[in-house]
């Protein structure tokens, strides 16, 4: 059997499982109506939690970045591919964390693979949360470290497996902050506490909580637990509604991803228009959080109670990320297109992306009181 012959039975093998994959022809850009196979639906499906995306402050500092500094960098940050704008977005998100250093790279998968491969070995063992990003898991393979899952936000079975190897001096545990399937949040504050018992490096992916919780800074400063982490990563490409990802953690740690993180080396940077973007987005999120993390979270709670008053389960959600859970692909499947006929379109998750087939209903701050009530009128009709 030739290679191609072994793509194509196993595409065979997906579409016939339900899992089959394809990219939507979406006409316009994801904003808060998207306009998809000919028409216009309520965005349920983006990570662009704020609108910030469309923020005509974002757009006119990426416009003003391009007219500046031109369309590439045109290097590794390396080599020439560096400009005052990288330095200033790393000096602002730095002080913004509460953390010394700030290295900014070009995309959250791509900063979890250089991190935890270029700080672990084949001698680390790292502990990781069984319902991290998939980033987190390839960065673990990439590295050759010794991988060990706990059950989901399970602290005790965290315990044993860290009293099973207590003395091995170079440990790493990595989770997520905010789940960005389920919703729910990690244990911060008793994994911190584990971190001094057991001495390990604790690192945290902040994705989709940053902007939105902790006044903007995220859980780990919701949490009060700062000073704990060691890393604390996350991207603008959520709720800052702008691409890439930052890296935060002391000098020490920033220099030494810098001298040898492929991942950093061996690509060129992130273009200026970007950059310049993400800084206003920075900066707004900063100085506005009753008008827009606050405002979100407030229809967080308000959707919740339509929910429960409709008997609509949400898993253990704690945040702008709702899952409704199916019983199998086809039902799911079939979820999503009688939602789309009532005007909303909302995401489809199923494996390897979850273990079980679920819609994804993600809030944004630029909903109405009337766009939640739809939404759960509308899922109340499917389920």
């Amino acid at each position: 059997m030739t290679v191609y012959s072994q793509i194509s039975d196993e595409l065979k093998q997906i579409k016939s499982n339900g899992l089959y994959r394809k990219i939507p022809a979406i006409a316009k850009t994801a904003n808060k109506f998207i306009e998809i196979n000919g028409s216009v639906k309520l965005n349920c499906a983006s990570n662009d939690y704020l609108g910030l995306s469309h923020n005509s402050q974002v757009k006119e500092a990426s416009i003003k970045a391009i007219e500046t500094y031109g369309n590439s960098s045109g290097s590794s940050r390396v080599v020439c591919g560096n400009y005052d704008l990288f330095d200033k977005l790393e000096q602002e998100m730095a002080k913004f964390k509460n953390c010394e250093s700030c290295l900014v790279v070009n995309t959250g998968f791509m900063a979890n693979l250089l991190i935890i491969s270029t700080l672990a070995c084949p001698d680390s063992i790292i502990f990781t949360d069984k319902l991290n990003h998939a980033s987190i898991y390839d960065g673990i393979k990439l590295s050759g470290a010794k991988m060990l899952r706990y059950k989901h936000n399970d602290i005790d079975h965290l315990k044993i497996l860290l009293k099973k190897y207590a003395e091995h001096s170079k440990k790493i545990l990595v989770t997520d902050t905010l789940f960005s399937m389920d919703g729910d949040k990690a244990k911060l504050k008793e994994l911190s506490d584990l971190k001094y018992k057991y001495n390990f490096l604790l690192m945290v992916d902040e994705a989709h909580a940053t902007g939105i919780f902790g006044k903007g800074k995220g859980l780990v400063h919701e949490e009060g637990v700062e000073r704990d982490i060691d890393i604390n990563m996350g991207t603008f490409s959520k709720a800052l509604g702008g691409f890439g990802a930052y890296v935060c953690a002391d000098k020490t740690i920033i220099e030494y991803l810098v001298n040898k993180g492929r991942g950093l080396i061996f690509t060129t940077s992130l273009p200026p228009a970007v950059i310049g973007g993400n800084l206003k987005s920075l900066e707004i999120v900063s100085q506005q959080h009753e008008k827009y993390g606050k405002k979100l979270l407030d229809h967080c709670s308000i959707f919740k109670d339509l929910l429960t008053k409709e008997n609509i389960d949400c898993g253990e959600t704690e945040s702008q990320i709702f899952p409704i859970v199916f019983k199998n692909n086809n039902s799911v499947m079939e979820a999503q297109r009688r939602l789309l006929k009532s005007g909303i379109y909302a995401a489809l998750a199923r494996r390897p992306s979850v273990p079980t087939p679920r819609l994804r209903i993600s809030l944004r701050a630029d909903f109405t009181k009337e766009d939640l009530v739809k939404i759960v009128r509308c899922l109340k009709q499917i389920i």
